[in-house]
């Protein structure tokens, strides 16, 4: 039976509908978490009884795109827990709808910052940790779009592109270390969110957050220990 007793899991965006998914089911596998996000309020609305729960961390105002802060929250997390096990990168966003010669460079940036700094300044934080235990886990969240630029999408398509690219060349350098790292390609996940911006859509076809945290929950565990460098693709019947 899958587990993930006391193993310390840090969940970047965790206020975010993923995020929550995945704090939901590893916390239901026993893990302890560093629940982040950039808004103390966001988390302390979501996870309030977990405020003084000693086996779970809001870890409140982390800038993920500055790569002081997140090296502070490494450190802290560490020195509360003594340990750090996994790392899920689910901070990321989505802009399109124009051409690249159209896209403005503040939309490039934007999504740059948002979907590959973010993973980027978290995944270089946490592996000493990682490295002294010898083992850790680290997911981050590609798309569809890492394997194919379409029209419209360019700046998104080329973020996405840089984190799996990242997310390949880490497990290269960590395979012998203990640490695996792996991404997942999510089809369209059935949020409010989207739900409202496509009205009209078979919202059935659409992957549940849940689900995808479940296969989050696989690659966290000692069960995938010999899976590092993977595109995962949950696509549901999007």
């Amino acid at each position: 039976m899958l587990s993930l007793k006391d193993k310390v899991v840090v969940i970047t965006g965790a206020v975010g509908n993923l995020g929550r998914a995945v704090a939901k089911c590893v916390q239901g596998l026993d893990s302890r978490t560093v629940l982040v996000d950039r808004s103390g309020d966001r988390l302390r609305e979501v996870y309030g009884d977990l405020k003084d729960c000693a086996r779970h961390w809001l870890a409140e105002g982390v800038d993920m795109t500055d790569p002081k802060a997140v090296n502070t929250l490494m450190a802290e997390a560490h020195r509360r827990f003594g340990r750090l096990d996994g790392l899920v990168n689910t901070v990321g966003g989505f802009r399109g709808g124009k051409p690249v010669h159209q896209t403005d460079i503040a939309d490039w940036n934007c999504l740059y910052d948002i979907n590959v700094r973010t993973a980027l300044n978290a995944c270089r934080a946490v592996v000493p940790y990682m490295l002294q235990t010898q083992g850790g886990r680290i997911i981050n969240i590609a798309s569809r779009n890492a394997f194919q630029g379409g029209a419209n999408y360019g700046a998104y398509s080329a973020a996405k592109t840089a984190v799996l690219r990242l997310t390949e060349s880490m497990a290269g350098e960590l395979n012998t270390r203990g640490i695996t790292v792996n991404c997942i390609v999510p089809g369209t996940l059935d949020t409010p969110q989207n739900r409202d911006a496509m009205p009209k859509a078979d919202f059935s076809a659409w992957v549940p957050p849940a689900d995808v945290a479940n296969v989050i929950a696989f690659l966290l565990s000692d069960e995938a220990r010999s899976v590092t460098g993977a595109a995962v693709p949950v696509y549901g019947r999007s």
